[in-house]
């Protein structure tokens, strides 16, 4: 699958239980785009009786960056954080626990975000560094 954005293949990943709210139409399979950074729901993706899509166990987040996690429990709040920041104002009471989990997990997002702006590979759809900062102030 590729991003309806920029064409990149996309990284599709199941989003756990516990951030269903979090994710773009409560999707249960998202596909995060590596270069744009865009969230999209995949609505299509077949689910097994468990409720868990069809997609890779293991995704590869690390095509979206270097900088970027690969572990899930770090990765899939961050990604889901990131496809939120298009807007701080009505996603705010989401992306704060998004990140505090990514914290907790031991990744320091907001140094991710500052890494990923400075990636060449990585063109985001959104002004990241504006957002980095914003978010920064934010939390802190």
């Amino acid at each position: 699958m590729t991003c309806p954005d920029c064409g990149t293949a996309v990284v599709s990943f199941s989003v756990p239980d516990e951030y269903r709210a979090d994710a773009p139409s409560e999707a249960a399979v998202v596909s995060f785009c590596p270069r744009c950074l865009r969230l999209e729901p995949t609505p299509d993706a077949t689910l097994d009786a468990a409720g868990n899509g069809a997609v890779d166990r293991e995704p590869d987040f690390l095509r979206v960056s270097d900088a970027f996690p690969t572990t899930p429990e770090r990765a899939i709040p961050l990604a889901l954080a990131v496809g939120l920041c298009s807007s701080l104002a009505t996603n705010r009471a989401a992306i704060e626990p998004l990140l505090e989990a990514v914290e907790r997990a031991g990744t320091d997002p907001l140094l991710v975000l500052d890494r990923l702006s400075a990636d060449p590979s990585v063109e985001p759809a959104i002004d990241l560094e504006r957002r980095s900062h914003q978010l920064e102030q934010l939390l802190y």
